[in-house]
């Protein structure tokens, strides 16, 4: 799209996210080319040049795009197995088939994450990839190919994992790298797809998987591969009770000392879960601006916890929202996530005062925005932002009788996405994906849902 085509969306409500929670009750937003030109109160200014599209919001409710912060698009072909496992029983069970992906298989299954987080209002997606069995073929490609063809903004966390089964690790040694292959691998990754530009579509971090699989070698040759190509550093920490026994048992210190100690604190830094943090652990990652992915309903799946998010943002750490896999969270949509961080965190310690509506509409847009480093450029609503954002349909049934918008949103029923856009291009009309064939895609992950479990019981 030229940059002087406009896009005009108005008589809508408007939530921007911005510094200020600025809302309008009935207003308007102008994109142009690829960004947000103006927004406001009221209709559109007359007299804007050529408008190539009026969209009459009535009864909708805008914000930008959802931002997802961690997830695992592998997973989507083995959705619905050890239902009844803790994070180390169902890591037991699943590993030995996650071990036997391929290419396709994880092409498939990207495109399935993709599709369900993109028809329900993620606009910006990131997939922590770090399963790379021998043999398998170009898996960050497939992955950053599949998220092109659905048109999402994204960033590929190139995982790795150098500690198999023969190390006391958890995964098959089919499944690990060296540790030189690993850091080759990832730096090769880097350089062939990462863009550094302001309205970059694709963007590569750093991530090895986490201290049960990767080497202290790896972790800390890893931040300085980062730091060096100047990209961000992902993996997970704090995740179960485990976890910390783990890490004092082999480190003689808990995880987040353990993690500063190779380097991987710091504002190029977020982690997924942070469960089982103290009040020491939390000063450290505000102190040092390391950002956190909650994971609500992986981490109810999963019996891991209630992560502290309230005493978080209370200490000034970044924090947004992330699916987890789809073998963990088979719902697969960042919208469960708003509602389920306010209503799990409301059963911990600050109980109805934990989050509030606004306060996980934002976890979702600019929290996670900051956790991905793209705050500056994406996650509100504002002139010269780009223009990633949800038209959400809250003239339904379902949102009928509740007066305030966010509220809707957040507290309400899952709200229909009636249009969708990513950099000024829109990418969903109406719940249905324009780029993409959803029933092609729900045939091909079957199918290669059902390849993997024979090829996994054969071995």
């Amino acid at each position: 799209m030229a940059a002087d085509r406009r896009i005009v969306i108005e008589n809508c409500s408007i939530a921007t996210v911005d510094a200020d929670d600025t809302e309008y009750e009935s207003g308007h937003l102008v994109i142009a080319g690829n960004r947000i030109e103006s927004l406001g109160a009221g209709r559109a200014p007359g007299g804007l040049e050529n408008v190539d599209r009026r969209i009459d919001a009535t009864g909708h409710l805008v914000t930008p795009g959802l931002v997802n912060t961690h997830h695992h698009f592998y997973q989507w072909i083995t959705r619905g197995l050890a239902t009844d496992h803790n994070l180390f029983d169902w890591l037991v069970a699943l590993y030995p088939t996650w071990a036997r992906i391929d290419e396709p298989m994880v092409h498939a299954a990207a495109q399935g994450s993709l599709a369900m987080m993109a028809r329900g209002g993620v606009t910006t997606a990131m997939d922590h990839h770090y399963v790379f069995p021998r043999g398998s073929g170009d898996l960050s490609g497939a992955i950053i190919r599949a998220a092109r063809e659905m048109g999402v903004r994204f960033t590929l966390a190139r995982g790795s994992m150098d500690r198999g089964e023969s190390d006391g690790g958890l995964p098959p040694d089919f499944a690990v790298e060296s540790l030189e292959d690993a850091l080759a691998a990832t730096e090769a990754t880097v350089d062939e797809h990462h863009d550094a530009s302001f309205d970059a579509m694709t963007q590569v971090a750093v991530a090895p998987c986490s201290p049960f699989s990767v080497s202290t070698d790896l972790l800390r040759q890893g931040a300085e591969l980062a730091r060096r190509k100047g990209v961000r550093l992902h993996t997970h920490g704090s995740e179960t009770v485990e976890e910390e026994k783990f890490c004092h048992e082999l480190f003689g210190m808990g995880p987040t000392d353990y993690f500063e100690s190779t380097g991987w604190l710091g504002r190029d830094v977020w982690m997924a879960h942070c469960v089982h943090m103290n009040d020491s652990d939390i000063a450290a990652f505000a102190r040092t601006g390391t950002g956190v992915a909650h994971c609500p309903s992986s981490n109810a799946r999963l019996a891991a916890g209630i992560a502290r998010v309230p005493d978080m943002l209370a200490a000034g750490v970044p924090v947004g929202l992330g699916v987890d896999g789809t073998a963990s969270n088979e719902s697969g949509e960042l919208h469960t996530e708003l509602r389920n961080a306010l209503l799990i965190n409301r059963l911990g310690p600050h109980r109805e005062t934990a989050l509030s509506a606004r306060q996980a509409l934002r976890l979702g847009t600019y929290g996670g925005a900051q956790v991905l480093g793209r705050a500056d450029q994406i996650g509100s609503l504002e002139p010269g932002k780009l223009a990633d954002l949800v038209l959400w349909d809250l003239g339904t049934l379902a949102h009928s009788s509740i007066a305030d918008p966010v509220t809707a949103l957040v507290f309400g029923a899952a709200a229909p996405v009636t249009a969708s856009f990513t950099d000024g291009r829109q990418i969903v009309e109406h719940g249905r994906l324009l780029h993409a064939d959803e029933d092609a895609i729900a045939r091909s992950t079957r199918d290669e849902a059902r390849r993997l479990a024979r090829i996994a019981a054969r071995n």
